[in-house]
């Protein structure tokens, strides 16, 4: 992926407690990151309350929080908004959840352009759940879909993030989407009946 110098440079001084580099290195991520968060949203419900302004401002509090860390370039630190996003999302919906006596959970559609089956609309607990289940069988699978779909990150990207081949990536990523189809629709674990493919 496209590194540019100075924000892994900034990133690198950031990490290392170095609070002009945070400041200076916000408004050059700012703007991607709520690309990626519009993004996502959009792929939500029309009614969704979490506007995607607020989620990047929740995820750069979260991210100034994160002391020490040896930020390795872009892909490393968008890999990690995106943890985050998918925390703050999950967060929101049992917030939802909670407040309304009768369900109301926040719809999000399993969808890309890669992969053989057309994904169905799942709520974003479902999801998660889904995606802890998939952690235990496969936390590189489980890893690659959080970064693919809560981080809007690419194939190229996600590579960067987990030292893996782009080749790889898209092959790890269209068995998840297939496990996660076959979990979310059938609402019983795939690997309970046929063993897992690919690995």
């Amino acid at each position: 992926m496209n590194d540019p110098g100075p924000v892994t440079g900034l990133l690198q001084a950031w990490g290392h407690g170095d609070e002009h580099a945070r400041d200076a290195l916000v408004p050059i991520v700012y703007r991607e990151l709520r690309r990626r968060a519009g993004a996502y949203l959009r792929r939500e419900r029309a009614d969704h309350t979490l506007q995607a302004t607020a989620l990047v401002h929740e995820v750069f509090i979260r991210l100034v929080d994160q002391d020490r860390v040896e930020w390795q370039g872009r892909a490393h630190f968008f890999g990690i908004a995106a943890q985050m996003m998918r925390r703050i999302l999950v967060d929101h919906a049992r917030e939802r959840q909670a407040a309304k006596r009768h369900g109301g959970a926040v719809r999000v559609e399993l969808d890309d352009q890669v992969g053989a089956v057309a994904a169905p609309d799942v709520e974003v607990l479902s999801l998660d759940r889904a995606l802890d289940d998939l952690a235990a069988l496969d936390p590189r699978q489980a890893h690659i879909v959080e970064l693919r779909y809560f981080g809007g990150l690419s194939e190229q990207e996600v590579g960067a993030v987990l030292s893996l081949s782009r080749a790889t990536v898209t092959r790890e990523w269209q068995s998840a989407r297939a496990w996660l189809y076959r979990r979310l629709t059938s609402g019983t674990d795939p690997a309970a009946s046929a063993g897992r493919s690919g690995r």
